[in-house]
């Protein structure tokens, strides 16, 4: 699929993994942290006036609202420049929410696509059935300038899910379970193309977090084949067509993984990294200070509708800090009709709104040293998500809701 997808748009037949190509780009994504950079990289190089406004996605997330003079002036200079260029697809403060939400959301990349942006989670989108990489600053310039970006043709790892998943596991499971087996490093600029009918099986959302930390695993894009469950989530949001690509049945991939996901329980990511996995069971009774859930990874409508599962009608225990952060403003209002909001704020919570926040230690519910804890998010690394001595697990929405209830790490199916 990535090769069919990266040949389309480098107008050629078809290309080999390895081979380099200038592929033109449909949608290309900057925020706060990563826009300004980029603005600059363009006006150093005389190569603002060449941009296509069309293609360009611009969204305020990570430090919204502002916390200090830097923060604020970085969100500024993206509104600067989407005034300046005429950016129709700008999402400020209360009109969007974390990128990585917001495009799947608003109808902004479809099935076919090549999009690039300037955050390393840009992978995300590929559960569309379109090809989604992130870049460092400058690249995404030159994207914003030519219209194409040049890439290596990654090789692809295709990963086989079959099997009944079990009650309380979800896509989080999956591939926090994948990324265990074959290590942070093990998808190192690779394609992970994933299949089977465990995978069919998944709603959307479930779908984008498996994509989301195809990073995690050191890939360069995660991909999955488009289905009626993807068909249905882009009616209606994208307004435009799309072109539908699928991997040939004696398609040659590097390595093959298959998973039965029958015997795969809630799991963990222990500190300090993605892929020290283990069970609930193993590290329950583990003392938490705060339980965050939120960010790209888990804040879908879906992953709130978990949480408040567990956690209606209870308060979490004392000493224990709960915070929720809805993915969009959009998710945010539909969790506010839902009673959703009241569930966790009835239970002794905190939902603030959206935003990156406590994901990367910026603001919003940063760790101090020797704080545990349970975070729905993608990244558990030292200091990741505020002092180096902090202990973060990762877990799904379910053991999260059920951690903050009793205050130590808990099974789900425990509750």
């Amino acid at each position: 699929m990535t090769e069919k997808i990266i040949a389309a748009h480098a107008g050629l037949e078809e290309v080999k993994p390895g081979q380099l190509v200038n592929a033109k780009v449909d949608v290309i994504m900057a925020h706060d942290i990563t826009g300004p950079p980029a603005f600059k990289a363009l006006k150093n190089n005389n190569l603002v006036d060449y941009i296509d406004p069309e293609k360009i996605v611009l969204v305020l997330d990570h430090i919204v609202p502002p916390k200090d003079i830097d923060s604020a002036m970085n969100c500024m200079t993206v509104r600067q420049f989407a005034e300046e260029k005429n950016i129709d697809h700008f999402y400020d403060i209360g009109q969007g929410g974390i990128a990585h939400n917001v495009l799947p959301e608003e109808g902004l990349v479809a099935p076919g696509d090549l999009a690039v942006g300037g955050d390393s989670h840009t992978c995300t989108y590929g559960a569309l059935g379109c090809f989604a990489t992130g870049m460092g600053h400058t690249d995404i310039a030159a994207a914003m300038a030519l219209g194409e970006v040049w890439l290596r043709v990654p090789e692809t790892l295709k990963f086989v899910y079959n099997g009944k998943i079990g009650k309380y596991v979800t896509g989080k499971d999956l591939i926090l379970n994948t990324i265990g087996k074959i290590t942070v490093n093990g998808a190192n600029y690779k394609a992970m193309e994933f299949v089977g009918n465990a995978i069919k099986s998944l709603p959307m959302e479930q779908r984008f977090t498996m994509t989301n930390m195809v990073i995690e695993a050191s890939g360069k894009n995660g991909v999955m084949a488009v289905d009626d469950v993807t068909r249905k989530y882009v009616k209606g949001r994208v307004d435009r067509e799309y072109n539908v690509y699928q991997s040939d049945e004696d398609a040659k991939f590097e390595k093959t993984y298959e998973f039965d996901v029958s015997d795969v329980p809630p799991l963990v990511a222990k500190p300090y990294s993605p892929d020290n996995i283990a069970s609930v069971e193993e590290v329950k009774g583990v003392k938490v200070d705060q339980v965050f859930i939120g960010s790209c990874t888990n804040g879908w409508l879906g992953d709130l509708r978990q949480a408040a599962e567990i956690m209606k009608g209870e308060r979490i225990a004392k000493g224990i800090r709960l915070i929720v952060i809805p993915a969009t403003m959009g998710i945010y209002r539909q969790a506010l009709k839902e009673g959703i909001i009241d569930v966790f704020i009835d239970a002794g919570g905190v939902v603030a709104p959206s935003t990156c926040g406590p994901c990367p230690g910026l603001h919003q519910g940063v760790m101090g040293p020797n704080e545990v804890g349970v975070f729905t998010t993608n990244r558990n690394f030292r200091g990741r998500t505020g002092h180096p001595e902090a202990k973060i697990y990762l877990t799904n929405p379910y053991t999260a809701a059920a951690t903050a209830i009793t205050g130590e790490i808990t099974d789900p199916r425990s509750i």
